[in-house]
Order: structure tokens, then sequence, then C-alpha cells
């Protein structure tokens, strides 16, 4: 049995333009999957702590001795990279908030992003230690970004599951989405989510 997992950032839940792309795309990826699971991890609904110096601390305390929130902090990291090395795809909702990612889901990608789990450094520079596995990536924004070199987003998402081992990213843009073309926009990106080919 095939998992999808769908990482939820838009502050507006399930009524965000990437959530309901997501949708979409969840929807076409069930038809092809019929027994598939989808697990979803809404970092709004849910937070996740941002990195700090006691997520460091914990992470670089030996088990036997960390206290009960340490053994807490790195459960959640544990849990989180789990979810990610056991999908099959993942569906990843990123809307543009002043030039990046939510800080919910830079957040998520702090706790996944872990030295000797998900990647290690190694002579010839940092080896990604994931399986590569198809990332859809819904990048939703108000304004146009894409082709004026504006966009620090999508980059830097590509480049830091890149960095982890996942280099299979598609992304979909629906931009301009706070102007008056809205509408085309979004369904623009609607026509090039059902063209995909799935994994």
């Amino acid at each position: 049995m095939k998992t999808l997992l769908h990482v939820k950032s838009s502050v507006f839940g399930d009524q965000g333009q990437s959530a309901q792309l997501a949708e979409r795309l969840i929807k076409r990826w069930l038809a092809d999957n019929a027994d598939g699971q989808v697990v979803v991890r809404d970092l709004v609904a849910s937070p996740i702590p941002h990195f700090d110096a006691g997520s460091i601390a914990a992470l670089s305390t030996p088990a036997e001795q960390r206290t009960p929130e340490q053994q807490a902090a790195v459960e959640l990291s544990d849990t989180l990279i789990a979810e990610l090395q056991q999908a099959d795809a993942v569906v990843l909702g990123a809307p543009m908030y002043n030039f990046a990612v939510p800080s919910q889901l830079k957040a998520w990608f702090d706790q996944v992003a872990r030295n000797g789990v998900t990647f290690r450094y190694t002579e010839q520079g940092p080896e990604g230690l994931l399986q590569d596995k198809p990332v859809y990536v819904l990048a939703t924004r108000g304004g146009l970004y894409r082709d004026v070199g504006l966009d620090f987003q999508v980059p830097w998402i590509k480049l830091i599951l890149g960095f982890v081992g996942i280099k299979q990213v598609e992304v979909i843009y629906a931009e301009g989405l706070n102007m008056s073309d809205s509408q085309a926009s979004l369904a623009q990106a609607q026509s090039e989510l059902d063209a995909l080919a799935l994994a």
C-alpha cells in the first residue's frame, strides 16, 4: 500500500489556495492508488516548535541523559522524519508569505533536516540520506515573482529537499492570486496539476 504525505502550511487552513490545490491533486492520486493512504501533517493546526538552542541540546544529548522535555523534542523530530521516510510521495502546500515560505514550514524543514539521520557531511561535501521520491510543491503567491528574479521560495525548497536526498521536485505555480486575473492564474494551475503524471 502506497502512502502520500500531505504537508499543509497555509494559515487559512482548508480555505487556502495551496490546500485546495493539494486536495485536487490528492483526489487524482487516490484515483490511481485505490488502496493508498494519505497522511496529513497540518503545521498550522498542530504547530511545530521553532528550532532553538534547546532543540540542538536535545538532539546532541545521549538518550539516557535526556530530560523528559528533551526526549519529547527528539521524539517529535523522529516522528516527522519517519513520516517523510515512509511516504512514497509528498504534496507540499507552500504559500508565499513576505517572499518566503511560512515560518511553520521552515520549522518543519528544520526538524527533518537532521545531521546523521537525513543527511551527513563527507569529505566530498554533504550527502542526502533519504530515499528519493516525488514531491509536488504547490507554490501559491499573491503577486508575480516567478520570472522577475524575486522567487526566493522555490529555489530554497529545492535546495533543502536536495540536501536530504530528494531530487524529484515538481512545482505547480499559482501566482497573482491577489491581482485582477487571479481566476485565470488559478485555472492555469489547476490545468497543469491535472496534466501531471503522478507516481
